[in-house]
């Protein structure tokens, strides 16, 4: 299994060198699987399976037609679709948290999709502990896929050294802003959260929405959360120094982090009603103009570039807490990823498709705007393809990043993880004691640790 924390080093390395050079080469120039047929004249068997209509299931997490990743996405599995006309791949588009409850009933009755999504680390290693998915070293040995991908990056998908799901992104967490918005409320960037703060306030006063988020998505607010504790923390590491019995959820720099949260959720940062939002629907109060901020990770670029607030957008780094942290330590993203299901009846058609799809993926991706945080390197001049300066600016932050954290549920087990984005979503409808939103984490850290 692959070591988390000493691999975080390597994901930010992968960030500081991220590669606007050409994807790897090596396959065809299409992208379609190398022909291992030999030269002998295919039985009459092998013809009818030839001929055989094979259907694949390829659940993702492109449901938003305003994504540019959606029609990306479509215009692949139409391309492949062209070339192998027996072949039908059947989308089962969800937002994310509904693939992941979905992803977990299905895994329960081991009825995976032939693709699926899931997320690094700790997510995807109780399906690769139960034998649920397809290790896919040889798909990535095809065509030189494998050497498409940011250094380090497939470190977090891997297990018992194999490669078990394929990564969309390989983003960082920053603060989108409305510059007509903030011009409009008379507001400057924050350089510390309480600045921060005081902006909510002011923007607040003006009648104008602070801060958009979709809290449906429980994820959304720990995100963010978890940003505030790599700042109170002073660095990164807080939870592995909890795993090593370093520290506990008593910790000053957690009792901190929940403090500074709820100041900036009391201060009315957040629509009325956000744990309603899901993440499509908080994101598009942003691309909207109803909410000045957004705090996601980078892969929101492309769907704010292509909507109606495209060249009013900035970003900036997440702030110091009461002085402490660093921002340029960042909250660190490896991407959801494509995983094969092991008891997939067309094995080896999945890997085939999936082989192209992940092939066609930087370029497809960087034609649409939507390549900005990929997992793979990107053949392509940003400024000269008409990318937004937000675009670049987003671009310039990767090349500052010094390190960071990964986020609560792809460092801690599902039970733990549980746990931590129930009692944060909490947060978003009653103020609670710091002190005891601590020993929840550490109840359900100390139920659910092995």
């Amino acid at each position: 299994m692959v070591t988390k924390y000493k691999a975080l080093s390597v994901v930010a390395a992968s960030f500081l060198a991220i590669s606007l050079t050409a994807c790897g080469s090596g396959g065809s120039t299409n992208g379609s699987t190398t022909d291992t047929k030999t030269s002998a004249a295919p039985t009459a068997t092998a013809q009818a399976k030839k001929q055989e209509n094979i259907t694949i299931t390829f659940q993702n997490i492109y449901p938003d037609p305003t994504d540019p990743k959606n029609g990306m996405l479509k215009k692949i599995v139409n391309d492949y679709q062209t070339k192998n006309p027996n072949i039908k791949i059947e989308l089962d588009s969800l937002n994310t948290d509904q693939q992941k409850l979905k992803l977990k009933t299905q895994a329960a009755s081991k009825e995976v999709p032939d693709i699926t999504i899931v997320n690094p680390a700790a997510q995807m290693k109780p399906f690769v502990d139960a034998g649920l998915f397809a290790p896919l070293n040889d798909m990535v040995d095809q065509n030189g896929l494998k050497g498409t991908f940011q250094e380090g990056i497939l470190n977090w998908y891997t297990f018992n050294n194999n490669i078990y799901a394929l990564p969309d992104g390989n983003n960082i967490a920053v603060v989108y802003y409305n510059k007509d918005l903030f011009k409009q409320a008379g507001v400057e960037v924050p350089k510390t959260f309480e600045e921060m703060i005081t902006a909510v306030k002011t923007l607040k006063g003006k009648g104008i929405q602070p801060m958009a988020i979709g809290e449906k998505d429980s994820w959304t607010g720990s995100f963010l959360f978890m940003n505030v504790l790599l700042r109170t923390n002073g660095g990164p590491g807080f939870l592995q120094s909890v795993v090593d019995g370093k520290k506990t959820f008593a910790d000053p720099a957690f009792t901190e982090a929940v403090s500074s949260f709820q100041d900036l959720v009391q201060a009315g940062a957040f629509q009325e009603g956000a744990t309603s939002f899901d993440y499509n629907a908080g994101e598009n109060l942003f691309k909207t103009a109803k909410a000045a901020m957004y705090f996601m990770g980078s892969w929101a670029t492309g769907g704010i570039e292509t909507s109606s607030v495209n060249g009013k957008v900035g970003v900036f780094k997440f702030p110091t807490v009461k002085g402490k942290g660093n921002p340029d330590e960042f909250m660190l993203a490896p991407g959801s990823a494509f995983a094969i299901s092991a008891n997939s009846k067309h094995l080896k058609e999945t890997k085939d498709f999936l082989n192209y799809f992940m092939l066609n993926f930087p370029k497809e991706a960087f034609a649409v705007k939507g390549a900005v945080g990929i997992a793979q390197k990107v053949d392509g001049d940003f400024k000269a393809a008409g990318y937004s300066d937000m675009a670049m600016e987003v671009l310039g932050l990767f090349k500052q990043v010094k390190g960071g954290d990964l986020a609560f549920d792809n460092t801690m087990n599902p039970g733990t993880a549980q746990g931590h984005l129930t009692s944060i979503q909490n947060l978003f409808v009653q103020k609670k004691d710091p002190a005891e939103v601590g020993k929840e984490h550490q109840t359900a850290y100390e139920t659910n640790k092995k």
